[in-house]
């Protein structure tokens, strides 16, 4: 049985270009843009999201009714919530620096990348099969942390991935394995500007969908806009035998 998820990014509730940590609500422009992103959605069967104010409000604009669910939260920055990305980096560039580079620090004692990748991960384990096509509209560390689960890559790439607003990711279960397409971007000028041509990426994987097999690329060659790490090699993977979790690294 298949599962089709669809992957939105909401906006970012801070327009100011030293963006804000944490929940914060959606600017009269975010929701401008987001109520006509509304028109190319595709058809889906249910919807669920992050229970952030953020989400709740691209979820209403794109008039959808979604459920918060509380495994898709966004990732907790601890004492940061609330101050700016450059506030922090001045404050304590060391611990700013660490967050960035390893996965296991939380030098704001909230939640570690890898942790959030974990509880990912046990989310997209635990869909039911034969769902159908949901929409699941959250934050762009969640759609990090689920494409390190579906793609089997190390929890350091986490920084690498850049999700625009309002863009989508669509992920396939097919027996075994996740078909992520990365597509054109959800919001209007996108329409005229394509992010990237469709490139489908299909990781065959175990019974467990951890231990990973082959990892073959389908479609023309991406340009990788907003996924900015290299292009799959066309290479066969061996299986971790030691560690499978591809999260240890």
């Amino acid at each position: 049985m298949s599962i089709h998820l669809t992957l939105l990014r909401a906006p970012c509730g801070d327009a100011t270009p030293d963006p804000l940590l944490g929940d914060a609500p959606l600017s009269e422009r975010d929701l401008r843009l987001t109520a006509a992103a509304r028109a190319v959605l595709s058809l889906h069967g249910q919807a669920v999201r992050t229970p952030s104010t953020r989400c709740s409000q691209t979820a209403d604009a794109l008039g959808l009714t979604a459920v918060p669910e509380p495994m898709l939260r966004d990732l907790d920055v601890g004492d940061w919530r609330g101050r700016t990305v450059g506030e922090v980096a001045a404050a304590d560039p060391d611990g700013f620096s660490a967050w960035r580079t390893d996965p296991d620090a939380a030098p704001h004692g909230g939640e570690s990348v890898r942790e959030l990748c974990r509880r990912s991960a046990d989310w997209l384990s635990g869909m039911a099969r034969g769902t159908g096509h949901t929409v699941v509209v959250t934050e762009a560390a969640v759609v990090r942390a689920v494409l390190i689960r579906a793609l089997a890559m190390p929890a350091r790439t986490f920084w690498h991935l850049s999700v625009p607003p309002l863009d989508t990711v669509l992920l396939t279960w097919r027996g075994g394995y996740w078909d992520v397409r990365f597509g054109y971007g959800s919001l209007p000028e996108s329409r005229r500007r394509p992010l990237s041509r469709p490139t489908a990426v299909r990781l065959d994987c175990g019974a467990d969908g951890v231990d990973g097999k082959e990892f073959r690329q389908s479609g023309p060659a991406p340009s990788w806009p907003f996924a900015q790490f290299p292009a799959p090699h066309r290479r066969a993977v061996q299986p971790q035998r030691t560690s499978p979790d591809p999260l240890t690294a």
